[in-house]
């Protein structure tokens, strides 16, 4: 990957990585019901892969990144705060081929 996507993945994988990283209660409250556990998206932090970018979100620009582990694959979605030297994980879910298409980088049309 590379351009501004490369630059954003770069970030989020070294705030990952260095563990500058804020849990929002959102993705608390929600990986308890999902069963994923913060150690495995810590160690998917190789795998990351940007599927979708929102720029103008309300807060940070936000991401929708891919990730695998163990044979699981789920999306996080994380926002960057350059400013702060951090990043903030929103949300983790695992993606359904109801709502993804195969290989779960794309959604499916209405």
């Amino acid at each position: 990957m590379t351009g501004a996507d490369g630059e954003i993945l770069a970030f989020i994988q070294r705030c990952v990585g260095e563990r500058k990283i804020l849990w929002t209660y959102h993705v608390t409250m929600r990986m308890t019901g999902r069963f994923i556990q913060r150690e495995t998206i810590l160690n998917a932090v190789d795998s990351y892969e940007i599927i979708e970018s929102y720029p103008e979100d309300k807060y940070l620009p936000s991401y929708l990144i891919l990730a695998r582990h163990g044979g699981d694959t789920f999306h996080i979605h994380i926002a960057v705060d350059k400013n702060h030297d951090n990043v903030r994980i929103i949300t983790a879910y695992r993606p359904t081929l109801d709502k993804w298409c195969e290989g779960f980088r794309e959604r499916r049309k209405p």
